[in-house]
């Protein structure tokens, strides 16, 4: 099992130094992976509840500094020699399907075949007017779409493609990325659509994964449709995104079954060795801090009291 830490990409803790401090860092403490998360714009006003809050409140609406995300990606990855680095996720509408192939591919190739591409498809319809991109409403073909495109980039020496939004013959894309066929894809989200087009399953309090029971029935039926489309479940990788944990969770999820990552270390370790055994392979996790001494010493204390201990 490997385990994973958020880069913050927005905020005080997103200055150069401190943002670069703390890839250097968990690197060194021992974490496997950081994701980095993707906001171009964020809009004044925005209509939609946030999918990934209790409250639908979006904690980056309140303003302040934001990098855009591949840029931040191939800076952390200038930084780092064996962090790999997770989108997580990328809003696949929001980028030209040819340009943000060639970005992908170019991070892959410089960071050394570091770059694992977590997608989604977007929720906030502001964003997208924002950015000019297919409405909101069209955003899970475009998304399909787009990855198809993708993949046709990433693998055919002369790579030819006719969609209802994307076009291209008759070019050269080179050189293609360093990861064979190409970067590993984890689809964000739970619901139907992201299931279907899944590879990574996390938490969303719309299709709540928050206790093993949930969990374990939202695998399941993962693997199902997985084998309904022709492929092998094994093949699948679980990976779980921990917003929060400890003492300030509620014991019980409101299944009435344990609330996941609740309670002291000693049940956080219960819940990772659980996972393990069930074969999820990448865990990640959010810390904080007020200065970037504060999140480090978070991620070492955690690192060393629950982790090294699964």
């Amino acid at each position: 099992m490997q385990f994973g830490f958020g880069a913050p990409v927005s905020g005080p803790l997103s200055s150069p130094d401190n943002l670069a401090r703390i890839a250097v860092e968990g690197e060194a403490i021992g974490y496997d992976y950081a994701t980095i998360s993707d906001h171009v714009v964020i809009p004044r006003d925005i209509e939609a509840k946030y999918p990934y809050s209790d409250t639908g409140e979006f904690p980056g609406r309140a303003g302040g500094d934001r990098h855009e995300q591949l840029t931040a990606v191939a800076f952390i990855a200038a930084k780092t020699s064996r962090l790999r680095l997770v989108t997580s996720v990328t809003v696949v509408p929001h980028r030209p399907a040819v340009l943000q192939a060639k970005m992908l591919a170019t991070i892959d190739v410089l960071s050394k075949g570091r770059l694992v591409f977590g997608i989604g498809a977007g929720w906030m319809r502001e964003e997208f007017e924002a950015l000019g991109v297919p409405p909101l409403a069209e955003r899970g073909v475009v998304t399909d779409e787009y990855l198809n495109a993708f993949r046709e980039l990433w693998t055919n020496d002369d790579p030819r493609f006719e969609g209802r939004y994307v076009k291209f013959d008759n070019i050269r894309f080179e050189p293609k990325p360093a990861q064979k066929p190409y970067p590993p894809i984890w689809v964000g989200g739970e619901s139907g659509p992201a299931l279907r087009r899944t590879a990574r399953i996390g938490t969303n309090p719309q299709h709540r994964l928050d206790s093993m029971k949930r969990y374990q029935a939202g695998v399941e039926r993962l693997r199902r449709l997985t084998r309904e489309a022709g492929r092998d479940p094994a093949k699948i990788s679980l990976v779980y995104r921990v917003s929060s944990w400890g003492k300030s969770l509620p014991a019980r999820a409101d299944d009435g079954e344990r609330r996941l990552f609740s309670g002291e270390a000693i049940d956080i370790i219960a819940d990772l060795r659980g996972f393990r055994d069930f074969g999820v392979s990448h865990v990640d996790f959010s810390f904080a801090g007020a200065t970037a001494d504060a999140m480090i010493t978070d991620m070492r204390r955690f690192r060393e009291d629950v982790l090294a201990k699964v």
